[in-house]
């Protein structure tokens, strides 16, 4: 016997079994994370360089009134 309401529901989950295949991400590879942490590090690095020199300038700035 044809039940059409189980015909359209294998339909939409076979339709969502394949959609899910086609968009599985297996995530990133041990190198990706590897240079990622590597330019996070470095990128940290030179904002702390930076904050330092423009609190070093903004201390040396004289303040008195003449």
């Amino acid at each position: 016997m044809y039940d059409p309401i189980m015909h359209y529901l294998a339909t939409v989950w076979a339709q969502l079994r394949e959609r899910r295949a086609r968009l599985r991400d297996d995530g990133y590879s041990t190198e990706a994370i590897a240079v990622i942490a590597t330019l996070s590090v470095l990128a940290l690095t030179v904002v702390g360089i930076i904050a330092v020199k423009v609190i070093a300038k903004a201390n040396a700035v004289d303040l008195t009134t003449p």
